[in-house]
């Protein structure tokens, strides 16, 4: 039986997306894309889903798309690597739940653009970086483009782009592409911590502020105070609202419930 390319486990309200290629760190052919659609649209699909970390199996997190494809067909790969990876992508970035990115190792073309995408990330002190596709004469995929110079501004993100050089965690963390750094041995401690704090948190309040803040690039103000309003109506309906406001009177610890 062979392996599959993507791992999806739950521990409670917590899915785990694990990338398991880890013989070619994790890079990406049109296995683990199709396996990585399927995953993120299942996650998608289940609302008792409230966090999503996002991992690789082995020494790295993801070095990107599997070359040994792109030399042995590639004009398909616009169509069997790309297009799935891109619907997965959607998926994380619309569901409500927030999505995590545990990072070791590499973390190069795919696999940096496939980390910005993510809501949060925490990264592993020895973890490198790089935007990787300009060595290969390509250009980036996965919103790599869309992602970059909204972290770190245009003229950083050009030069990460064009001259593709490596960075440290350290780095990383100064340019804002990752939360937090952490020693290698609690990468995945801490990865748990924050997702179980998140877990606890009102679902349906942790999506609005991801929507709102998702969508605020393409809004004037005017039409994101009309948006924040909206969305602050829907959490009034909830019950999570109402335990929210009962909790903090009561100088007590909400316990929400996502109703």
């Amino acid at each position: 039986m062979s392996t599959p390319p993507v791992l999806l486990q739950r521990d409670g309200a917590i899915a785990n997306l694990r990338l398991n290629r880890p013989g070619v760190l994790n890079a990406a052919d049109g296995a683990l894309a199709l396996a990585f659609r399927a995953a993120c649209l299942a996650l998608e699909a289940d609302s008792s889903v409230r966090v999503v970390v996002v991992s690789g199996e082995g020494r790295a997190f993801m070095a990107g798309g599997d070359i040994a494809q792109f030399r042995e067909a590639p004009h398909a790969i616009a169509e069997t690597l790309i297009d799935p990876l891109h619907e997965g992508l959607q998926c994380l970035v619309r569901m409500r739940a927030p999505v995590i990115a545990s990072l070791h190792g590499a973390v190069a073309g795919a696999g940096l653009s496939l980390a910005m995408a993510c809501d949060l990330a925490v990264a592993a002190e020895g973890t490198r970086f790089s935007f990787a596709y300009a060595q290969l004469g390509a250009s980036c995929d996965l919103g790599g483009s869309w992602h970059l110079p909204r972290l770190v501004g245009l003229r950083r993100a050009l030069e990460i782009s064009l001259l593709g050089d490596t960075m440290d965690a350290a780095q990383a963390l100064q340019l804002g592409l990752v939360n937090r750094v952490v020693p290698a041995d609690s990468l995945a401690d801490e990865t748990r911590r924050l997702a179980t704090r998140l877990a606890a948190g009102a679902p349906v309040a942790l999506g609005q502020l991801k929507r709102l803040m998702r969508e605020s690039w393409s809004r004037d103000l005017a039409t994101q105070l009309g948006a924040e309003r909206a969305a602050f109506e829907a959490c009034v309906g909830t019950q999570d609202f109402h335990e929210g406001v009962e909790a903090f009177l009561a100088k007590r610890a909400p316990r929400y419930e996502g109703r």
